[in-house]
């Protein structure tokens, strides 16, 4: 049968509860990362000029672009799973209506990378140091634009859909004198509708922007609320065309949507379902062991991270857990929540963890070991230290070499606190990433070391 004549579901069936339900769980766990990438550029591009949320996280109207000049500070709640390893920018744009063009500073020999990401949370583009790509200005555009690309140009991308998040990440020690560089580096870094393109670089004082007042919450700000979920998701689908083989998909989706637009039952179902799903399906997700695949010790590791394809499994958990991870050649990320005999790690206990002498993450970018609350955000501790790295010049090594780095909320001893990250006084879980990591962390030989209790 040619694949022209297959019918799709029809629309004006009378869908009963349980075909409606039915439906309705799988297009909440599908659609679940799609419509919190959504609702995110609705709430950041509310920013009348680019500054910060709350002080804290990068905001701009759609179509621009917002630099940190440091790290990203502890004390906020509007992405889960930060990293203090990198100054970082943020910016939602709608390529369609006006492409983007950002610009890409020389940043010499230092690890950088713009993810740029589609409505599906998929990278698109290769952009940064482990592309060799060059200084210069770069062209974001959409699916269906088809206008002239001007001279001064480097590169151009193209996404899938229109919606597009560009997160820039430059890799910083935890050094007063990188600062300065990197500061100098991330007033370079922009972004701006092309009509306002005109070949010279534009410098912002990153550290001059002002700051947004914003309600304090408790864990990350919940991006999909269940209760709205099926109101929202056909303005979303509307912006996001399947994949192809994704149509049939759609069209059965399309067809308990439209019935929910003219009945309120149907609705009203749907609406039963997502609060259902929320918590029998997506609240799991936020549990390590159900991210990722296992990787020994312990630890699982991301899986199809930023390429999800098909695979709604790891593409849903990510964007519960630890929202918008880079592709696996540019970041391979490791976690756990418990210890390596499986207790739940809690801060009232000592921890270590040991890279044996020539052990450490096997990496061409930088590693890091980072302590999050049982949010997945930072809790605020008196060093202001929240993971340990390649940015850390003061660690101390064994005689033979190790590195050991200690997690609990008490000190583990002053000989120790060197090495200490300090966590929250209940549950905590445990992170990795290897930015731009060697074969051995590609192909998943290479292993992270046990969590073992020693206090």
């Amino acid at each position: 049968m040619d694949i022209q004549e297959i019918n799709n579901p029809v629309d004006g069936a009378l869908l009963h509860d349980g075909w409606v339900k039915s439906i309705g769980r799988l297009a909440y766990v599908w659609g679940w990362p799609l419509v919190n990438v959504s609702n995110r550029r609705a709430g950041i591009t509310e920013a009348p000029v680019p500054g910060r949320l709350g002080g804290v996280i990068p905001v701009a109207p759609l179509g621009r672009l917002s630099m940190l000049n440091d790290y990203v500070l502890p004390k906020q709640s509007f992405v889960a799973c930060p990293n203090q390893d990198v100054a970082y920018g943020l910016g939602y744009f709608s390529v369609d209506e006006e492409p983007a063009v950002i610009q890409v500073p020389d940043f010499g020999d230092r690890f950088w990378v713009y993810a740029l990401y589609d409505g599906r949370t998929d990278q698109f583009g290769h952009l940064g140091k482990a592309y060799g790509s060059e200084p210069g200005f770069y062209l974001l555009v959409g699916p269906n634009w088809d206008g002239d690309v001007p001279d001064g140009i480097t590169g151009v991308f193209r996404s899938s859909t229109e919606l597009v998040m560009v997160g820039p990440r430059v890799f910083m020690d935890d050094t007063d004198e990188d600062r300065a560089i990197v500061g100098d580096l991330v007033n370079q870094i922009d972004a701006y509708p092309l009509a306002e393109f005109d070949g010279v670089t534009r410098t912002t004082d990153w550290a001059d922007v002002p700051s947004f007042p914003v309600p304090e919450v408790e864990g990350e700000t919940a991006w999909v609320v269940p209760e709205l979920f099926f109101e929202q998701l056909p303005a979303v689908m509307d912006v996001v065309p399947p994949l192809p083989g994704e149509e049939s998909l759609y069209a059965s989706f399309r067809q308990v949507l439209n019935a929910a637009a003219v009945d309120p039952d149907v609705m009203k179902a749907l609406a039963d379902v997502a609060i259902e799903t929320e918590n029998e399906v997506i609240a799991p997700l936020f549990v390590w062991k159900h991210n990722g695949v296992p990787a020994g010790n312990g630890w699982n590791r991301s899986a199809n991270n930023a390429e999800w394809g098909f695979d709604y499994l790891m593409r849903t958990s990510t964007a519960k857990s630890n929202m918008f991870d880079n592709r696996p050649t540019e970041t391979q990320y490791f976690y756990t929540d418990n210890d390596t005999g499986g207790a739940q790690l809690d801060g009232s206990n000592v921890y270590s963890v040991t890279f044996p002498a020539g052990e450490l993450p096997p990496v061409k970018g930088f590693w890091s070991l980072t302590v999050y609350n049982k949010h997945h955000i930072f809790e605020v501790n008196d060093l202001n230290r929240y993971s340990i790295g390649t940015k850390n010049k003061s660690l101390t090594f064994g005689e033979d070499g190790s590195l050991t780095i200690y997690v609990s909320a008490e000190s583990p001893g002053t000989d120790k606190e060197s090495n200490w990250i300090p966590a929250p006084e209940e549950t905590f879980s445990l992170y990795i990433r290897c930015y731009w990591g060697d074969d051995s962390v590609l192909d998943g030989t290479w292993t992270p070391p046990p969590v073992q209790q020693v206090g």
